[in-house]
């Protein structure tokens, strides 16, 4: 970081990226092709080459779509309820944040594709939709929600996007595009902060829905184990809590990789590891409270489920789920949330949450109450792996070239802090704290 330019870190990845940065894209290209080879070879030999049959007829693909579509509330609701409540320590973090949700919104919906032995028949929501159907439902939320999350990236990225076509940096003409002729002028300035404003307060709700929606497709139909009305506040609890560990990870990650360290500060940290304590708290509470009732009701069908998970063939996913999505991160943030300890903390998270909708999706449509279909057990295949590994790369991959064309830090908000939040802050400070003269005055007075 220079003297003539402060912020010289956020334009280098940019302008003169390292030359590993080559070496880690061509690793995640390769893990990517992989994926899609198996893709690939699904689509020609069917879906007998994987592991699904009935009666689990969805397994890591379904599995996946859940996980991804939960990471996805990282970014919108940190960021909204962040930017509404005026928190100034979050302005190196939005957009790492933001771009979180549209990338893993992306991968994640391709998983439905994946899923489907016929990809074709994807158009038929379209042409035959039912609005009786939550699949439709979810169809719809999840698009919307991509839309308002797009805009939500994007416009608060002009000021930058502005910066980088003044620095002459190429693609010159891609830069002048985007920018929409910004020129900082104070006007703009108004319009963009009434924007950025209205655009937080209506992709909260967006969000919430989405996940909420996602439930839906699980607790509409009569399955045991799934029939809840908790299930959607239990997945939206479970999509923050997935995505701030997400979000911490990639702030490790671009911290370590870019020198990003006089901008995400200690203190990002432990502010994000105190909310990830506290949602595995909640996460906790609700998992109790949906497997307390299905215990107490004695339903058969719905105890065959509990203890294909508690004592049967799935008996050890869901202990693993229990032991990294509470013992481990409880154990780890109420006493330390260092750097080293949050990481280590999101990314049992990340594998406790994967292996919560595994728990979920699995045991239930192994226990199918036709007596036609028999009792199965599902064993994924290296291609649904394969596809599994592909699709975390992929997100890794985009994630990766977004930065390589846009600043991963939003750098006239860091600029906006230096010269307006300090003050703002202190003003907002005193509008909070009483006045002495005012506090001498009331005890003088009684």
């Amino acid at each position: 970081m220079s003297a003539a330019d402060p912020d010289a870190a956020l334009f280098a990845p940019i302008e003169n990226p390292r030359p590993g940065f080559y070496a880690i894209v061509g690793l995640l290209m390769a893990g990517t092709a992989f994926g899609v080879y198996c893709w690939s070879r699904q689509l020609r030999m069917g879906l007998g080459e994987t592991g699904l049959a009935m009666p689990v007829s969805w397994g890591f693909y379904v599995t996946n779509f859940v996980f991804f579509i939960g990471i996805s509330h990282a970014g919108t609701l940190i960021s909204a309820i962040l930017r509404i409540s005026q928190a100034e320590w979050r302005r190196p973090i939005t957009r790492l944040a933001e771009f979180i949700t549209v990338a893993v919104l992306a991968v994640g919906g391709l998983q439905i594709i994946v899923d489907m032995g016929r990809p074709d028949r994807l158009l038929n929501v379209i042409w035959y939709g039912r609005y009786q159907s939550p699949l439709l439902w979810d169809a719809t939320s999840i698009t919307a929600y991509l839309t308002a999350s797009s805009i939500y990236l994007y416009v608060p990225m002009i000021p930058d996007i502005a910066m980088l076509r003044d620095r002459g940096t190429s693609p010159k003409f891609f830069y002048e595009v985007l920018a929409m002729g910004w020129r900082g002028t104070a006007r703009q300035k108004r319009i963009l902060s009434r924007a950025i404003s209205i655009l937080a307060v209506m992709v909260i709700p967006i969000a919430v829905s989405v996940h909420t929606v996602v439930a839906f497709v699980f607790s509409m139909t009569l399955q045991p184990g799934w029939h809840s009305t908790v299930f959607g506040p239990y997945f939206v609890v479970g999509a923050i809590f997935s995505g701030i560990a997400a979000l911490l990870l990639a702030m490790i990650a671009f911290r370590w990789a870019y020198g990003l360290h006089a901008y995400l500060k200690e203190v990002h940290f432990n502010y994000l590891g105190i909310l990830l304590l506290i949602m595995s708290l909640l996460w906790f509470y609700f998992t109790f409270v949906e497997y307390l009732t299905t215990y107490y009701g004695g339903e058969p069908d719905e105890l065959a489920v509990f203890f294909q998970k508690w004592t049967g063939p799935y008996a050890v996913y869901f202990w693993a789920m229990g032991v990294c999505n509470f013992l481990i991160p409880v154990l780890i943030l109420s006493f330390r949330r260092s750097i080293p300890a949050v990481g280590i903390a999101s990314v049992f998270v990340l594998i406790g949450m994967w292996l919560e909708r595994f728990v979920i999706i699995v045991p239930t449509l192994s226990r199918p109450r036709l007596p036609e279909l028999a009792t199965g057990h599902y064993l994924p295949s290296w291609l649904e792996w394969g596809e599994l590994f592909g699709s975390f790369c992929m997100f890794a991959l985009i994630y990766v070239l977004f930065t390589r064309l846009f600043p991963i830090v939003s750098i006239w908000e860091i600029r906006e802090g230096r010269e307006e939040g300090l003050h703002d802050v202190e003003s907002r400070l005193k509008s909070y704290l009483p006045d002495y003269a005012e506090s001498g005055a009331t005890g003088d007075r009684s």
